[in-house]
């Protein structure tokens, strides 16, 4: 099976393991699991990083190669099919990270890594990474 990453699980992961649950935990850490990682979650963190919402170790390119590295990530880009699958998704919300990735897993067969509850309302595959319900 294919397993997209939501851009917080990756976070999660690398920062604070104890929000995701042990299924999460799992899956990162089996060497048979087919891990994804997008362009869509480089360049969240990217911006986050920019704008200052978002406080790293490193550089977002030295920190997306580190959890790349750690957890045997595949990368994903996006490509021009998905950019066009994202007009066929409803309106739910307008984050335009989030819809790429809803976009990807659903254009890839993939299921998406997620402790997002807005991702319940689209026709996607997800697997809930974190500790609480919702």
């Amino acid at each position: 099976m294919k397993y997209l990453l939501d851009t917080s699980v990756l976070l999660w992961a690398q920062e604070a393991p104890e929000k995701l649950n042990r299924k999460a935990r799992e899956l990162l850490s089996d060497d048979q699991a087919w891990l994804f990682l997008s362009a869509v979650n480089s360049w969240e963190i990217s911006v986050k990083y920019a704008l200052g919402k978002l406080t790293l170790f490193a550089t977002p390119g030295e920190y997306v190669a580190l959890c790349i590295r750690r957890w045997s990530l595949r990368t994903l880009d996006i490509t021009v099919a998905h950019t066009f699958a994202v007009a066929d998704l409803p309106f739910h919300h307008a984050d335009p990270f989030d819809r790429m990735l809803v976009a990807q897993a659903g254009a890839e067969g993939m299921t998406l890594l997620t402790a997002d509850r807005i991702f319940d309302k689209y026709e996607v595959k997800t697997l809930w990474c974190g500790t609480q319900n919702g």
